[in-house]
């Protein structure tokens, strides 16, 4: 496992299975967690799983909250090093004509605008840093998405759209940063892997690109 101590590395949509497994392995790996969430409750039960996480409770889709927090962050526990972007959802079905303009302000409030917060607030931590790391979660139905499924791969195509705009960004600017997308059909059952390549954004080898796509399998016997 990868050796990291006092990396900063901030879960976004750190109370979801997923996000608990992540901040675990970051956590076993040397790294300073700071765990973010919108429930305190939920937040709470984290830090029972990971006690040396920092919480933070945020609404990460207002931007003033999103400013708010990078400067509790930043008095508490200085710049960061890492954003591990986890918030999303799913709604879907019905067909095109099932594509609810509900559930389109749903997927986009969770899965864009709370990315386009919080890079936006971060991404200067990211450059600074001398190993800058973003990631966050999309689908491999993107080449091939279905009507049922067209509010949730639109968002998750712009969300990729956007990280492909920073790492861009840090081609130019910051060479020693790199963001990557991380490619599932389903997230359930993959956490602990997904943990796992988490914490491998930060070995030497797996930082030769700027910008890295990854999909994650379940693994076969």
């Amino acid at each position: 496992m990868t050796a990291f101590p006092e990396k900063r590395v901030l879960v976004a949509g750190a109370t979801s299975a997923a996000g608990i497994a992540v901040c675990r392995a970051l956590s076993a790996a040397g790294a300073r967690v700071i765990a973010v969430g919108s429930n305190d409750e939920r937040l709470e039960r984290l830090r029972d799983e990971v006690p040396d996480a920092t919480g933070y409770v945020c609404d990460l889709a207002n931007f003033t909250d999103v400013v708010r927090l990078s400067e509790h962050i930043h008095t508490d526990a200085g710049r960061l090093d890492g954003l591990i972007h986890l918030v999303g959802g799913w709604r879907g079905g019905g067909g095109l004509s099932g594509q609810s303009d509900e559930d389109w302000d749903f997927l986009h409030s969770r899965i864009v605008t709370t990315l386009r917060n919080t890079t936006r607030v971060f991404v200067d931590d990211l450059r600074d840093s001398d190993a800058g790391r973003l990631a966050i979660v999309s689908t491999t139905t993107l080449e091939r998405p279905m009507p049922g499924g067209a509010n949730y791969a639109a968002a998750k195509a712009a969300a990729e759209t956007w990280v492909r705009a920073i790492a861009n960004g840090f081609e130019k600017t910051a060479p020693s940063a790199s963001a990557t997308i991380f490619a599932v059909r389903a997230l359930n059952g993959l956490e602990s892997q997904l943990a796992t390549e988490v914490t491998r954004l930060w070995d030497a080898d797996e930082a030769s690109a700027v910008l890295n796509r990854r999909v994650l399998e379940p693994e076969t016997d």
